[in-house]
């Protein structure tokens, strides 16, 4: 199951088919360390995971706490993660993954590989900070993000502006000669910020899956990107 990805193809509860919020699926990727991410159109959850003995058991299961910007939403990503918390039963069908609670069952399709995006070209967007096993989502008003190109990697921090030289050896990246500006920000754009010059002071270790990209550094602090 590593490194796989499923979307939800159907939701029942009680026997009766559960309709998700409009525009909305539910999405499970199993990361090649170990975890569960999850996805139900707002928050994210993730948490480490066993199969073992035909049930899916994630043993703490961590929840960003974004502001979603319909109530149905959140009242969505709360029933997926105690359906989740539940230990449901698992298996197969077919390509399919069916996962199994005591009142609900949800079918999900495998999606196409998607080939890992390049490090260098484009923007990446800084969507959730990490501290070790938890992650909070950036707050709403406060864009970060990285453009890496020919060692040198652009900064925009939440507010500030800046740049800062980059070498890649193997899956570590070593930050260097950082410079930004230092104008005055609002509580949640140093918050972001502050998140994000402490992942660019040396090596980080980085992590590229499909449009995602990771960046970690020793203390277990560090970001999520979606490009």
């Amino acid at each position: 199951m590593q490194g796989k990805v499923f979307t939800s193809t159907s939701v029942t509860e009680q026997g009766k088919p559960r309709a998700l919020v409009a525009g909305t699926s539910l999405e499970l990727r199993f990361t090649d360390d170990g975890r569960l991410l999850a996805k139900a159109g707002c928050n994210q959850m993730q948490g480490p995971v066993s199969l073992d003995g035909g049930k899916l058991a994630v043993s703490d299961l961590n929840m960003t706490a974004m502001g979603c910007p319909n109530p149905d939403l959140h009242t969505q990503d709360e029933w997926v993660s105690k359906f989740l918390r539940a230990a449901p039963s698992w298996r197969m069908d077919g390509a399919n993954l069916v996962i199994t609670g005591s009142n609900a069952e949800i079918v999900l399709a495998p999606e196409a590989p998607v080939p890992p995006a390049a490090l260098e070209g484009g923007t990446w967007t800084v969507t959730s900070l990490i501290t070790g096993e938890a992650a909070s989502s950036v707050p709403a008003g406060a864009v970060a993000s990285l453009q890496f190109a020919d060692g040198k990697v652009g900064v925009r921090g939440g507010c500030n502006d800046g740049s800062a030289s980059y070498k890649v050896d193997g899956q570590m990246i070593t930050f260097a000669s950082l410079v930004h500006t230092d104008k005055a920000c609002g509580p949640d754009e140093t918050f972001v910020e502050k998140a994000v010059l402490v992942v660019l002071d040396g090596p980080v270790t980085y992590k590229i899956e499909g449009s995602s990209l990771s960046l970690t550094n020793a203390k277990g602090e560090g970001l999520q990107l979606k490009k």
